[in-house]
Parts: C-alpha cells; structure tokens; sequence
C-alpha cells in the first residue's frame, strides 16, 4: 500500500517535472501591445476649442520612447487622429518625457514614457455627439533592448454642448 502512493508520488511529480521542462522550451509570449489606452466619454463646449485627453499607460517593466527622443535613431511615440465631419483637431500635445538610460551606457541619457501618460488633442466640434478615431504609433523597450514598433488604435468619443 505504502509503495503505491510513493509510486504516485513519483509519477504525479514527474508529470509536473515534465510540465515545468516542456514550459521550458515553448517560446515566450509576447505581449501584442505594450501599451494600453484608457477610452472615457468626454464632454466639451461646442463650438469652442477644447481638449480631448487621450490616457494611456506602458506594461510594467517597459517604455516608450518620447514624442522627441533624443536620438534621431530612435522611434518617437506619435498620435495620429483622422479628420472628421464637425470636428477640427489641432495639433498634438504630448507630455515631456522622462530621462532614461540602459545600464550598459549610463552615459547615454533618453527621453521616455513609463507608466501613465496623458496626450491632449485640442478640438473645436459642433453641436452633438461625436467619435473620432486614431492610432498611437511607438516603440517599447524593456531594460536590455528594444522591440518592433507598434500601432495602437484608438477612438474618443465626446459631446460637445
């Protein structure tokens, strides 16, 4: 009786030992975004200009490059809304980053988004209830390297009273 439950032991250990190995080999998953975006109804005063916020936040354990990197090599974060009927958008307003360096060059400073960040969008609408779409362009990068850059779609909606 005793070597039966050693022998299941054995057995349902060696089941999670070949578990854990197989996990071993499978590729790592990757994230398909690094960032995330916030969309919360907004209301705005018609016919005046306002601003849209857009809110985003960066995975834990990653950044973004700044709208102005600082090396030209690098790809900046950047807003794309497209135009629509009763909405002129402005230009956009991001955020100043904040100074980064790899541990393997300290010397060599970045300028980031980590975390939560706002970009604002300044509008003049009409009357009414309106949705404009857009996608965030950027390129994360954990402590050692970076990776391919992404697109981010998003949409804000808002009525203007």
């Amino acid at each position: 009786m005793r070597f039966g439950v050693v022998l299941a032991g054995l057995i349902l250990g060696s089941g999670t030992l070949v578990a854990q190995i197989g996990s071993l080999d499978a590729p790592a998953a990757k994230p398909k975004q690094y960032v995330s975006f916030a969309a919360e109804p907004q209301t705005l005063k018609a016919g005046a200009k306002s601003v849209v916020e857009l809110n985003f936040r960066v995975m834990d354990g990653f950044h973004v490059n700044s709208h102005t990197p600082k090396s030209e090599l690098l790809i900046p974060t950047a807003v794309t809304m497209k135009p629509v009927d009763g909405v002129k958008v402005g230009a956009v307003e991001y955020p100043a980053g904040t100074s980064y360096s790899f541990s393997f060059d300290p010397s060599e400073k970045l300028d980031v988004y980590s975390g939560a960040f706002t970009v604002k969008v300044p509008v003049v609408a009409e009357a009414g209830q309106h949705t404009v779409d857009g996608v965030l362009k950027y390129q994360a990068c954990d402590h050692a390297a970076c990776y391919p850059p992404k697109s981010l779609p998003v949409q804000v909606v808002f009525t203007a009273k």
